[in-house]
């Protein structure tokens, strides 16, 4: 998928964009847990694993 479309995701839909960088696993898991505690963890994990 386009780098940029997964940036934009990865800003606006964290789990969405790590999903479909990495598909349903432990990371998806981590993402969706540092969204439910507060959106710029989760926002910060989905950007490092999308531009890793």
């Amino acid at each position: 998928m386009n780098k940029i479309v997964l940036i934009i995701l990865a800003i606006f839909l964290p789990p969405v964009a790590v999903f479909l960088n990495n598909g349903a696993g432990k990371d998806l898991l981590i993402n969706i847990l540092l969204c439910f505690l507060f959106v710029i963890p989760g926002m910060v994990h989905a950007l490092w694993l999308v531009l890793k």
